[in-house]
């Protein structure tokens, strides 16, 4: 046994909570933000062959989150079993648990992608795509789902590393798959030498290789260090961790799913203004995964701490992270903000040419942006509540947010004052729904130390 194996690389039970905040966050960030920038990057290049391939990728945002959003789920399921594990002193349960949560997560991946690569054509139909975008789609989507399992596998192996403390090798493997797609991009879209110009297809691939690379290197990772285990494991152990896991992960997914479900109401709304709307909202919506990025690193390395101190009885001390990160997001995606809408038309024009699309994404940055340090606390407050084990509470406030206030609110404000009274209603959204969150969150925990005694 490894002495990775044996305790995490971090001691989320005894460190001192900021600066080990700090010291998860960093690295994990680091890999987001390349990650996220070679993302970025398809949009870049695919914006170069036209409007209508943008389009057609923003049509395709909402269906493949949904898959990412089941890996998302079923990733916040297994970091929460395993962590609290460790907490806990369960080194052999957590080795187990993390082999049947990447089975787990390939097989249902994989009935899922089936189901998306059937009813493509329905879907993106119902959604608002014209003929001509949908061929394009389906260049791209046919692709994408094939490879969708190796979307999954460095997710959930991932998350077994952060459980047990180390979010600097996550960062790297992120980082790792990002630059092979970044690199791969351009040569197949638009053709090397004897590589022939593929297009928007060419885009599809790129990303599937850059999977399959992160898939190689984290399942080397995980037995070389010794967190899964390789001995056979029984029927009745699998059905067992598949239980823990889906406790969590399945109402976390379900959480995670209803965002792609709303952005595919909002882009179907969209829709209605013309497919220079919909090109606009998809590529504020790839700079909203960028503007995000610390909100989404926290996301990660929070529940990790949460878990093992729950895990441990030290709810003080997830008192204190949750209240120190929702106030330093809130402070820290108001600057973003500031930074965003100076820079707003220079990002617009970067993305395209198109004065229709630059106007709507210029509106898009200077007024959703508004809500990010809202929406963070609401993402910190979903992220906290798995990891007290509490996924219904999670997947409640999800529907409130996205369901009660976000998609209705946007609505009204589109029907009231058009795309930018639509934007409005988004912002409006988030601030309710975040006093909300930040008042659940605190009560919870009071609640869980008064049972506790």
């Amino acid at each position: 046994m490894t002495t990775t194996a044996k305790r995490p690389s971090i001691a989320l039970t005894k460190d001192d909570i900021r600066p080990t905040l700090v010291r998860m966050t960093l690295p994990m960030l680091a890999g987001m933000l390349t990650l996220m920038t070679f993302n970025l990057v398809d949009t870049f290049f695919v914006s170069m062959l036209g409007t209508e391939q943008l389009a057609a990728l923003s049509f395709t945002f909402p269906v493949s989150f949904t898959l990412i959003s089941l890996a998302i789920g079923l990733s916040i399921g297994t970091s929460a079993v395993i962590a609290k594990a460790l907490g806990a002193g369960e080194l052999s349960a957590a080795r187990t648990d993390g082999q049947v949560a990447l089975w787990l997560s390939a097989i249902l991946v994989a009935i899922l992608a089936l189901a998306g690569y059937l009813l493509t054509e329905p879907m993106f139909t119902a959604m608002g795509a014209s003929a001509s975008v949908l061929a394009y789609i389906r260049q791209y989507m046919d692709i994408w789902f094939i490879g969708a399992v190796l979307l999954v596998l460095p997710m959930v192996g991932n998350a077994v590393l952060r459980a047990a403390g180390d979010t600097r090798t996550p960062s790297l493997i992120m980082a790792g798959s990002g630059l092979v797609n970044a690199i791969l991009d351009p040569i197949l879209i638009f053709g090397v030498g004897p590589i022939p110009a593929l297009g928007i297809q060419g885009a599809a691939i790129a990303t599937v290789i850059s999977w399959l690379v992160g898939s190689v290197l984290i399942i080397h990772l995980l037995v070389k260090r010794d967190l899964i285990t390789t001995s056979a494991i029984t029927l009745a152990e699998a059905i067992a961790v598949c239980r823990k896991i889906l406790r969590i992960g399945a109402p976390a997914a379900g959480a995670n799913m209803l965002t792609p479900l709303a952005m595919a109401v909002l882009t179907a709304i969209m829709a209605s203004y013309g497919e220079a709307a919909v090109a606009a909202f998809g590529v504020g919506a790839r700079l909203e995964s960028i503007a995000c990025l610390v909100v989404l690193a926290l996301s990660m390395t929070l529940p990790p701490l949460v878990s093992q101190n729950f895990g441990a009885g030290l709810l003080h001390r997830v008192q204190q992270a949750y209240r120190d990160s929702g106030r330093f997001v809130m402070l820290w995606q108001f600057a973003v903000f500031v930074v965003l809408a100076a820079l707003a038309p220079l990002l617009a024009k970067l993305f395209s040419s198109d004065s229709e699309v630059v106007r709507i994404i210029c509106w898009f940055i200077w007024i959703v942006p508004l809500g990010y340090g809202l929406q963070g606390v609401i993402i910190l407050t979903n992220s906290s509540f798995n990891a007290l084990h509490r996924p219904g509470s999670a997947l409640v406030l999800s529907i409130i947010r996205l369901f009660v206030f976000y998609v209705p609110l946007a609505w009204l404000g589109g029907q009231l004052y058009g795309v930018t009274g639509l934007f409005v209603g988004c912002v409006v959204a988030n601030i309710i729904t975040a006093a909300i969150a930040w008042r659940w969150f605190n009560r919870t925990l009071h609640t869980t130390k008064q049972e506790r005694g």
